[in-house]
């Protein structure tokens, strides 16, 4: 996929508006529209940068759909909703799911070797 492609994907997902996206990137509506409607319309890299900040996601996601991490490709959309749904816990409940992503961890490790 592409940036156009990765974008309209990301804002989707996240359920932003495109006029939102403006708001909140300082970058025009009509803008944002041609580079998700046109055909090779692609921003510059300030822009870039500033879309990417905004949906809390890297330039190299909206680019190429993948988010390089520890030399494991990680999709950045799937760590955004995994930090939105911790900011939504409790202390307990975030201690918790903490402990749970350490066994999976554990679990993952053993099935690889």
């Amino acid at each position: 996929m592409g940036f156009k492609k990765n974008l309209k994907a990301e804002l989707k997902y996240q359920g932003i508006l495109v006029k939102e996206l403006a708001g909140l990137s300082g970058i025009k509506k009509h803008t944002l529209d041609n580079y998700l409607n046109t055909h090779n319309s692609i921003p510059s890299a300030d822009a870039a940068v500033r879309i990417a900040q905004v949906l809390g996601v890297s330039v190299e996601y909206l680019v190429t759909g993948e988010e390089k991490g520890r030399g494991k490709q990680v999709p950045a959309s799937d760590l955004n909703m995994l930090l939105k749904a911790a900011e939504g816990l409790n202390k307990k409940y975030r201690r918790i799911a903490l402990a749970l992503l350490r066994v999976l961890k554990k679990e993952q490790d053993v099935d690889t070797k």
